[in-house]
């Protein structure tokens, strides 16, 4: 079941809402507004908790996201169909 929606008015450059209107689907630019919004949102709160942690903790030095990084693509390889599957 999906969450109840709510029609809003919204202002935005004409370009970009043609652009979103020309990419949308069935269901028009709403989908995709919506999907941007939460995206946004997404990434604020994830600011604020980097935030909070490096208030508590001290700045992250760039070579430790650097390797967290390289962590991360490691581990989806190794997911992925057909990547190398060492585990």
């Amino acid at each position: 079941m999906s969450e109840p929606t709510q029609k809003y008015s919204i202002t935005m450059p004409r370009d970009i809402a043609e652009a979103a209107r020309a990419r949308s689907g069935p269901s028009g630019p709403s989908a995709s507004v919506a999907a941007a919004v939460t995206r946004q949102i997404e990434r604020d709160n994830l600011n604020e908790l980097i935030t909070v942690a490096e208030t508590g903790h001290g700045p992250i030095a760039d070579e430790e996201v650097q390797t967290l990084r390289d962590q991360l693509q490691q581990a989806r390889r190794q997911q992925t169909p057909g990547g190398a599957n060492t585990a």
